[in-house]
């Protein structure tokens, strides 16, 4: 996930970092490089703090490049007051460096997660990447799926929840199998 969101910083960053007069361009690979730590370490920083179902809510729909979305929102006030402090920048620029960058970037790597046909990152390789391997914190994320996952239609059977019985129904389902399944889950 790491080189991914990398990529994205650098494909987003030329107009909010780059090109940007106020942002010294010795600082450029800095901005981008805390941008990307912080878009991990505040996400982390959620999970172990028990806001999973918020984290989860970035795969619903466009949550993810929502700038109205309260983990966007957060995640841009973070980084605008790292980006001030670190290097010196502005409220007025580091706040215009956040959320040039925030949304546009968490859409992208949400997005391409989303997409069965990228395979350049999957929904699997952000959670691992955010619950840092912890059991604990990714079946609280899938229990977070779990939770709100008859809304997105994957209880197959109708009893209410989401389980292993959904799943196993998903795979002999032949109405998609569990492609279909997770394209229900992230917007597909």
């Amino acid at each position: 996930m790491f080189e991914q969101l990398s990529n994205l910083m650098k494909q987003f960053g030329n107009e909010a970092v780059i090109n940007n007069p106020a942002v010294p361009n010795e600082h450029n690979e800095a901005v981008l490089g805390e941008a990307s730590n912080s878009i991990v370490n505040n996400l982390k920083e959620m999970i172990a703090n028990g806001n999973i179902s918020d984290v989860a809510s970035l795969f619903n729909n466009d949550n993810a490049s929502n700038s109205s979305n309260p983990v966007v929102q957060q995640l841009t006030e973070k980084l605008s007051g790292n980006l001030g402090e670190k290097f010196g920048l502005s409220n007025d620029v580091s706040s215009d460096v956040a959320g040039g960058l925030i949304p546009k970037v968490l859409g992208s790597l949400i997005g391409k997660a989303k997409d069965p046909n990228d395979s350049s990152i999957n929904v699997s390789d952000i959670i691992g990447s955010l619950t840092s391997g912890n059991s604990e914190a990714s079946g609280g994320l899938m229990d977070a799926v779990s939770k709100y996952g008859s809304s997105f239609g994957l209880d197959q059977n109708g009893d209410g929840k989401v389980g292993m019985d959904d799943a196993i129904a998903a795979v002999s389902n032949k109405s998609g199998g569990l492609g279909g399944l997770l394209g229900k889950l992230f917007g597909k």
